[in-house]
């Protein structure tokens, strides 16, 4: 499933050929997304200039001065920009064909992604209740520390809860926890406030270098011009249970928690 920092990722190749362009049509081959693609995205985006591009969690906002065009990737979608007589495939489901003679095209397999259309995102029903995005100034161990109080929930699902921090996916929970040597089992609630100082700092790090390495290639993911991301040549966790720890040498240990793999050092994370 494509996380923060391959949307981010898709959000900077995307943006260059889309701001500033008029939207000059919409094209919906399959509505049938998540949730089926409301008929408001082909009665009011087209006409309208894009004006910025942003992400809120794992969701793609494409502002324009009348609204904003909502895209969520799901677990296999990407974003891509095509000339307008580039062939669509069979999972091409929508294309924003902008002035330029360029198009967006959205592409998702598993049809897990959606698009809506809203004129106040930040109440929209979906990125309402989100908590803050762990790059920006709100987040910090302090608040981490202050969220978790009286919570008996182990840290690793306490992170990936898009209520308490968004877009800390299973991936960098397992690798920023290791970086600042937590058990990803230890309750959130009695975890002290100079280990989630670093525990911030090594989320804000973590995804930082992925962004930086263009994301995280796992099964179905690419990025906006069809290559893959490398992150996961750095990884130092995940996915490497019995290989050596690259700290200490031993063994990588792997468990499940919250229904999700998990990797950790037994010897480094206490």
């Amino acid at each position: 499933m494509p996380e923060l920092p391959e949307v981010e990722t898709s959000r900077r190749g995307i943006e260059p050929y889309v701001v500033g362009e008029r939207v000059t049509g919409v094209v919906i081959r399959d509505r049938r997304l998540r949730w089926p693609v409301s008929t408001d995205i082909d009665d009011c985006l087209p006409g309208q200039t894009v004006r910025s591009i942003d992400r809120r969690a794992k969701y793609l906002l494409i502002n324009t001065d009348s609204g904003t065009a909502i895209i969520h990737l799901g677990m296999s979608g990407s974003v891509s920009i095509v000339e307008h007589d580039t062939p669509a495939a069979v999972h091409d489901h929508f294309d924003i064909a902008l002035g330029s003679g360029r198009s967006l095209r959205y592409r998702d397999p598993r049809r897990f992604g959606s698009l809506h259309w809203s004129i106040d995102p930040a109440a929209h029903w979906l990125l309402k209740d989100l908590g803050p995005e762990p790059l920006g100034e709100a987040f910090s161990g302090e608040y981490l520390w202050s969220r978790s109080r009286g919570r008996r929930v182990s840290v690793k699902p306490f992170i990936m809860n898009a209520a308490i921090v968004v877009g800390v996916g299973n991936i960098y929970a397992s690798e920023a926890l290791f970086m600042a040597g937590i058990h990803p089992r230890r309750a959130a609630g009695r975890i002290a406030k100079r280990r989630y100082d670093d525990l911030a700092a090594a989320i804000k790090t973590v995804l930082k270098k992925a962004i930086k390495a263009g994301g995280t290639t796992l099964r179905d993911f690419y990025g906006f011009n069809g290559e893959a991301g490398y992150f996961q040549q750095q990884l130092e966790v995940y996915g490497r249970e019995d290989e050596p720890c690259r700290s200490c040498g031993r063994p990588v240990s792997a468990i499940v928690l919250g229904q999700r793999a998990t990797y950790y050092c037994k010897n480094c994370q206490t």
